[in-house]
């Protein structure tokens, strides 16, 4: 189907959204109440930038345990800290477009695709733009920012041009997502050990080293403070002597489980 012009008095908006590779569109408050956008693929594809190093490729989810379309180096440290929050249960890449009417503008209709849509745990929902710049997207991107603020807040929901993290921060996320797959969980007996001996906080080295073979503790615990199950400033660079304690009584629903009672295998940690 064509994408028709809103005609919502009232400064109403419009969603349209793919559904088995088929566009439908409809009032934005019906659809943000019934529409699982989590489910669905990107409405249109990330653009192709030519001379940029950048380009399209997908998320590996530990939230969903599936891929989620991302389209810029930016839009990837933000999937990357959705998927580690505890209250993000699902996410998509651009599954919606947001059509509106401009008053300011003689009612020129306006659309936007927002780069992304987590789900949280209450059933709200975030629509979320990644710029790598503060200004990116010039005054377009601000008003589409007002508008799409507005739309959310008729939901519930939020809208959101999300910050760039701290850089130590960032990198110490990017560190701990490496071992955000289930396989770093490892056995069972290993991961009661690594969460028994920092049952108290103490200095990561000394930990890693009351349980047993760093090659194998060090992924268990690494896992273990991406899950939340551990916790660590991580403000500062990650390193041997950081303080690790207990984190979450349990770990998220997403942090899963895994098959089989195999050691993980060993990963690049920290140098002692």
């Amino acid at each position: 189907m064509g994408v028709r012009v809103p005609d919502v008095p009232g400064g109403g908006f419009e969603a349209v959204f793919a559904v088995g590779g088929v566009l439908e569109q409809e009032r934005w408050e019906q659809a943000a109440a019934r529409v699982r956008f989590e489910e669905l693929r990107p409405v249109s594809a990330f653009p192709v930038v030519p001379g940029k190093r950048w380009g399209p490729g997908w998320w590996w989810s530990a939230t969903t345990g599936g891929h989620v379309a991302h389209g810029s180096a930016a839009m990837v440290v933000q999937l990357m800290l959705l998927d580690r929050d505890p209250q993000v249960v699902a996410m998509a890449g651009r599954p919606v477009r947001m059509l509106w009417r401009d008053v300011r503008e003689r009612g020129v209709v306006r659309s936007w695709v927002p780069q992304v849509f987590a789900r949280y745990a209450d059933g709200t929902g975030l629509l979320a733009d990644c710029p790598g710049t503060p200004g990116a997207g010039g005054v377009a991107a601000q008003h589409a920012a007002a508008a799409l603020g507005q739309a959310c807040a008729r939901v519930g929901w939020v809208y959101r041009r999300l910050r760039a993290p701290d850089p130590v921060v960032a990198g110490n996320v990017r560190w701990l997502a490496g071992y955000r797959h289930p396989r770093f969980r490892g056995a069972q007996r290993v991961e009661a050990a690594v969460l028994e001996a920092f049952a108290c906080e103490r200095p990561l080295v000394e930990g890693v080293r009351a349980v047993g073979n760093p090659l194998v503790v060090l992924p268990v615990v690494y896992h273990a403070l991406w899950a939340h199950r551990l916790r660590a400033p991580l403000d500062r660079p990650l390193h041997g002597g950081v303080l690790v304690g207990p984190g979450l009584e349990a770990g998220p629903a997403w942090a899963g489980s895994v098959v089989g009672s195999g050691s993980v295998d060993a990963g690049s940690g920290v140098g002692w």
